[in-house]
């Protein structure tokens, strides 16, 4: 089975962000991934608790610009980009060391009505080249990730090929694509052909999981997850994938419903194991 990663802010709303860590280290998670940690807390603070839960911090998001504003990310703005440089290297950069995460998601953007997307794709061409060789330094790990139309309107990614082919015309060794399968089945659908297709590229470097419809548990609805699951193992995918989907009631109760032996999780058998 794959490593799951607890998504912090779409697991353990019944707790403040702070008190999630210990939340998913009780239930059997070794790994979480965040939105905007750096919103919620410290990095010290935040790496305090990690190493308090021995749990890894795997993923989180460049900052989006103006969040109220319907910002959703500034790498494709072209007068964005002195702000996307120094949030990078200010916000998520230091972040990301301090708590020993070894991959960030770029957040691109979305486009305006008169945006050339030809010029936004320059710009995020460009600003990722230039994000590629400062997580270099550091041994750090890119992704960008196609989101759907119907939940993030107007952001500049939606499809898989996208993705990957700027991945391919970048080729950078720290680069890969954020493969979320909910997105991915809402904007294309076949999701098994998807990861057939894509998976064995090389250049999918982090997965997410979301029931559909609905975005919780991934267990019912249109996408076999537990057929998904035994693929990825046949394929050889090594990467995490992250529980990014709201529960339909508790956290805890909707993960008994969909992880094998998390009832012996619970009772101390597995404790902190996230591969079953």
């Amino acid at each position: 089975m794959p490593h799951f990663s607890a998504n912090l802010n779409w697991l353990y709303s019944e707790v403040p962000f702070p008190n999630r860590a210990a939340q998913a280290a009780a239930d059997g998670f070794s790994a979480v991934e965040c939105l905007f940690p750096y919103q919620e807390l410290s990095a010290s603070e935040f790496h305090v608790q990690l190493t308090d839960q021995a749990l890894d911090l795997v993923l989180f998001n460049t900052p989006p610009g103006n969040w109220a504003q319907g910002e959703r990310g500034l790498a494709i703005h072209k007068e964005k980009q002195a702000e996307f440089r120094r949030s990078f290297l200010e916000v998520a950069l230091p972040y990301a060391l301090v708590t020993h995460c070894p991959r960030l998601h770029v957040m691109a953007g979305v486009m305006g009505p008169d945006d050339s997307s030809q010029r936004l794709q320059d710009t995020f061409l460009e600003n990722l080249a230039w994000a590629c060789r400062q997580a270099a330094v550091h041994h750090l790990g890119l992704v960008i990730e196609p989101i759907n139309p119907m939940d993030m309107p107007n952001y500049f990614l939606t499809h898989q090929a996208q993705a990957h082919a700027l991945v391919q015309t970048l080729d950078a060794a720290n680069l890969g694509v954020q493969m979320d399968l909910y997105h991915c089945h809402r904007v294309e659908g076949q999701v098994t052909q998807e990861v057939l297709h894509w998976v064995p590229s090389g250049r999918v470097h982090h997965m997410q999981i979301a029931g559909f419809p609905g975005r919780h548990e991934p267990i019912g609805g249109d996408i076999d997850y537990p057929s998904l699951f035994a693929l990825l193992d046949t394929l050889g995918y090594e990467g995490h994938v992250g529980c990014e989907y709201q529960p339909t009631t508790t956290t805890r109760a909707g993960l008994l419903q969909w992880w094998p032996d998390q009832r012996k999780i619970l009772h101390g058998a597995r404790k902190n194991q996230t591969t079953i």
